[in-house]
């Protein structure tokens, strides 16, 4: 189970990333690099956890025209990360630019997925916030599809969608899902969450946590507890 786990590294602070990637570095869990680090520290910080030996998913969600997501793309692709994303907002043809860049790079061991709805994004907040009429559930499905059609590799959704989207577009459609909540810890910002036996029974294929590995006072033990949990 540890291999499914994504620790997600929303810290700025470089002494932390080195203390977390000492504490977990051969327990089998990959590292998720987000806008937080990766503007903070760019390049460095997908280079260093590469060497360290991680699988890395660089997460910085590109959502702007065609050209421009294709270009910036095929820039991020010259980094040793495993995936990397976009947002599905953008469009059928912005998603295809993606695909184009992975294309043109040659690399075949490099994955491109595309962000649904956040999980912090409740049915209420889509509907009179983004003016995006219908279910929440409807959107992820319909989204899904649109990026398994650009023929991209899978998307980041809930959890809780997991089941859903690969019933709409392919069981080997990835799907990479944050929101993941040990039993007896807070959701904090999150609003559509499930524990990770849930998430892995619902059909997630990698897990994205959080404060609850990376804030542990002992990582590794959080990350060994966190798979008893799932047997």
């Amino acid at each position: 189970m540890k291999e499914k786990v994504l620790v997600a590294l929303d810290q700025t602070d470089w002494s932390q990333i080195e203390r977390l990637a000492s504490a977990l570095k051969g327990s089998g869990c990959g590292m998720k690099v987000g806008m937080e680090l990766f503007y903070a520290h760019g390049n460095k910080a997908v280079e260093y956890l590469a060497r360290e030996g991680f699988f890395v998913f660089l997460d910085l969600k590109l959502h702007d025209i065609p050209t421009t997501v294709e270009k910036a793309m095929g820039n991020l692709l010259k980094l040793p990360a495993n995936i990397y994303n976009v947002h599905a907002a953008g469009g059928l043809e912005m998603l295809q630019g993606a695909k184009r860049a992975l294309e043109k790079s040659q690399r075949r061991d490099a994955k491109i997925i595309a962000v649904t709805q956040l999980t912090s994004t409740s049915e209420i907040t889509m509907q009179q916030q983004m003016r995006i009429p219908g279910k929440l559930v409807d959107c992820v499905e319909a989204w899904a599809r649109m990026t398994h059609l650009a023929g991209l590799d899978g998307v980041v959704c809930s959890a809780q969608e997991a089941k859903l989207v690969k019933a709409a577009t392919h069981e080997n459609f990835l799907c990479v899902t944050p929101g993941i909540r040990p039993k007896g810890v807070s959701q904090h910002d999150q609003k559509r969450t499930l524990t990770p036996l849930e998430a892995l029974a619902n059909g997630s294929d990698y897990l994205v946590i959080g404060r609850a590995l990376s804030e542990a006072t002992d990582p590794r033990k959080a990350l060994e507890d966190l798979a008893k949990e799932t047997l």
